[in-house]
């Protein structure tokens, strides 16, 4: 779990993070490897050519007077080695092996930075390991790195590390194996990688942040296809979701047909039953009738008005100065006889683009359900929160669960146990949500202070003051 909340969100912050990884570790495995074989070689290639040599010098300078070794030394190496006779200088040590120290030592001058000798120091073990005729190697310990070979040993092997000749060859022009334009030079590669890994991987998650605002969209009641782009798998998904676009528009296209059609069709038949009604003499069955005559024509129009609702192209946006609005809706109400007033209004004017009818079917629908469904009185409150109207519409009834307000917002979903269905289908509250949708709104269900049911409706207001 701690794992988990250590890792980036995105895709493709987790793609660069496993390129880098798997860089790292690569780079990684190949310096170990390098490294190894790179000891390998000096311990038993290096090591064995070097220690040849060595003895093939020494046995060519046996042949050579022991006053004649000095020059000749500097004329082979052009003035670059010398020799040094009689015994290791102080500021010298043999890697590898011990000796009597020297009988004065003097404080030692720190070493330069960089040192070539920290690099050489398991090279020189090695090869002191390796040489088997008493030849012996040292380093020196001063500021200047000095590499010492010995040639003519004496007889006194307990001695043999300070009374001998000894072949002097310097090494301050030899650069350090790591230097600091190949460090660069690797940090570089490391970051070009790093951006290449970058541009892959958003070559590879871009056409899903597509999908992903596209399937946004979609629920926002704004479909858009998507342009099937990036790898297989990618573009076969691309390709998937516009033909479910497709199919869910020729359902929806049905679905409105059916809803649209049927209650048309049947206006007829209730318009030439409402006529036989009126002709008929018997009071009781008059009544009777004509209530369930009242109950069908509430259906057929909650469907008209809920096709209506659910088409983006039947709204027709205009300006709307939504407090001045709502007082005109609530005042209309309050004249027929209805309980319903205006509890708490904005002073300043909300100017937003509206459709002003499809406003008030949504306004009437609530105050018809919340006196149908709940008890009076019905209370209306419109205030500002974050640049947003709200406008909240509450009853003095038993209200809706907070297990049910999901379902209560369902279409053709009826609340039985908590709700009668007088000339009700389950579509006001559908119907309402679509609407505050296609305003760039949204609705959702709470509980009141009376304890009823309250509406909260949030519609954006464009620049205005919070």
């Amino acid at each position: 779990m701690k794992l988990r909340a250590l890792l980036p969100r995105s895709l493709h912050a987790r793609m660069v993070l496993l390129t880098l990884a798997t860089i790292l570790l690569v780079q990684a495995a190949t310096f170990a490897t390098v490294a190894y074989y790179r000891k390998k070689f000096t311990e038993e290639v290096a090591v064995e050519m070097t220690a040849t040599t060595i003895r093939t010098l020494r046995a060519s300078l046996a042949e050579i007077p022991s006053g004649e070794r000095a020059d000749f030394v500097q004329r082979a190496s052009q003035n670059q080695w010398r020799l040094w006779s009689r015994s290791l200088p102080s500021d010298a040590s043999v890697e590898g092996r011990r000796g009597p120290p020297p009988r004065h030592r003097h404080p030692e001058p720190p070493a330069p930075a960089n040192d070539i000798r920290d690099n050489l120091r398991g090279f020189i073990n090695a090869l002191n390991r390796r040489l088997n005729d008493d030849t012996r190697v040292a380093l020196s310990r001063g500021p200047t790195p000095r590499l010492y070979i010995s040639l003519l040993p004496d007889a006194n092997l307990q001695e043999a590390e300070y009374s001998r000749e000894w072949l002097v060859i310097p090494l301050d022009r030899i650069a350090p194996p790591v230097s600091t334009p190949v460090i660069v030079v690797w940090l570089t590669g490391m970051g070009l990688l790093l951006l290449l890994s970058a541009a892959f991987s958003w070559h590879i998650t871009r056409p899903l942040t597509r999908l992903a605002k596209a399937a946004d969209q979609y629920a926002a009641g704004q479909p858009a296809r998507v342009t099937p782009s990036g790898p297989r798998e990618t573009r076969v998904l691309g390709e998937r979701f516009n033909a479910m676009l497709d199919t869910l528009a020729q359902t929806s296209e049905v679905q409105r047909t059916l809803l649209a059609g049927l209650p048309h069709d049947l206006k007829g038949p209730l318009s030439r039953m409402w006529l036989r009604i009126e002709m008929t003499n018997d009071a009781t069955l008059k009544e009777g009738m004509r209530k369930d005559l009242q109950d069908m024509q509430r259906m057929v129009d909650q469907f008209i008005g809920f096709v209506r609702g659910s088409d983006p192209g039947s709204y027709k946006f205009a300006p709307l100065v939504l407090n001045t609005w709502l007082e005109e809706q609530v005042l209309a109400w309050e004249s027929a006889g209805s309980p319903v007033k205006l509890v708490r209004n904005v002073r300043q004017p909300l100017s937003m683009q509206a459709d002003r009818a499809a406003l008030g079917r949504l306004l009437d629908n609530l105050i018809t359900n919340a006196l149908n469904h709940g008890a009076p009185p019905v209370e209306i409150a419109l205030g500002i929160r974050e640049a947003h109207a709200l406008i909240t519409v509450s009853d003095h009834g038993t209200g809706i669960s907070a297990q049910r307000r999901t379902e209560a917002l369902r279409p053709f979903s009826r609340l039985d146990d908590a709700r009668t269905r007088t000339g009700s289908v389950g579509l006001g509250l559908a119907l309402a949500e679509a609407i505050v949708g296609a305003h760039h709104g949204t609705l959702e269900l709470g509980e009141a202070k009376s304890g009823g049911l309250e509406v909260r409706i949030t519609l954006p207001l464009p620049d205005q003051p919070s």
